[in-house]
């Protein structure tokens, strides 16, 4: 890998991590256009600096958090079932999933319709702030992120699509997501490093680094144009999105 590719790889975790299609699926795929390879380094590269974007969550809602412990709580619970899901799947997934193109291209294909069907009959919504999301609601909510686990499903979405069906209005889950975000991939990032950051050498901790800061400026963009597009939209446009790119790179790209 080297530094271009860093950064490019920084820039698409930026834009697409908190958006419903998938930052680890666009990872792998644009990996595999950069024709690196895919080793130990370049895996566990996927996951790190998906940490950079959400520290850029931290920063923009670390006021709000101290003044408001109730949610902080609800974000604990609905971390557990992933947590516990991931810390016995973590091998597998590793070892078999990241870096699967073809899972990934079906995750996105299959996840795209079900977000387009899924907003076509999600019609009602409540009104209500993420302090008001119930602690059942907040672990079924993790029971839905937890499935993001295969590359290509998208965190986001799972929760987005958790959080809509259990009839929490679109600001409320996408802000729900947003703060999830922190103690999942701050786990799954410390257990990756955890287990491998001895086999890496200085360089490859400085590729680690840029793709870590520039993930983190990009998102903060992306998170402050994703509040205001849902205003008015329904996630649909990224549906069809998820769709494009899976058809666009099964017979054209790969």
């Amino acid at each position: 890998m080297k530094l271009l590719d860093a950064i490019l790889l920084g820039i698409v975790e930026g834009i697409t991590e908190f958006l419903p299609v998938s930052s680890t699926g666009h990872l792998i795929l644009t990996s595999a256009l950069l024709r690196l390879s895919n080793t130990e380094f370049l895996k566990t590269f996927e996951i790190a600096i998906q940490l950079g974007a959400i520290l850029s969550v931290v920063v923009l809602y670390a006021r709000s958090l101290i003044k408001d412990p109730k949610s902080i709580r609800r974000v604990f619970v609905a971390f557990l079932p992933t947590a516990a899901i991931g810390f016995v799947a973590y091998k597998a997934v590793k070892q078999y999933l990241l870096g699967n193109q073809p899972v990934v291209v079906a995750a996105l294909f299959i996840g795209g319709i079900i977000l387009i069907l899924f907003e076509m009959r999600n019609r009602k919504e409540l009104r209500g702030g993420a302090t008001e999301i119930s602690y059942r609601q907040a672990f079924l909510i993790g029971v839905f992120q937890s499935i993001s686990m295969i590359p290509g499903v998208s965190r986001s979405a799972a929760t987005i699509i958790g959080g809509l069906s259990l009839g929490l209005d679109r600001k409320t889950i996408v802000e729900f997501s947003f703060l999830l975000a922190i103690p999942t991939m701050a786990a799954a990032t410390g257990l990756d490093i955890l287990k491998n950051a001895s086999s890496f050498s200085m360089a490859e901790f400085e590729l680690l680094a840029t793709g870590f800061i520039v993930s983190f400026l990009v998102a903060l963009v992306c998170i402050k144009w994703l509040l205001r597009y849902i205003q008015n939209h329904s996630f649909i446009s990224f549906g069809i999105y998820r769709i494009g790119v899976a058809l666009v790179y099964w017979f054209v790209l790969r």
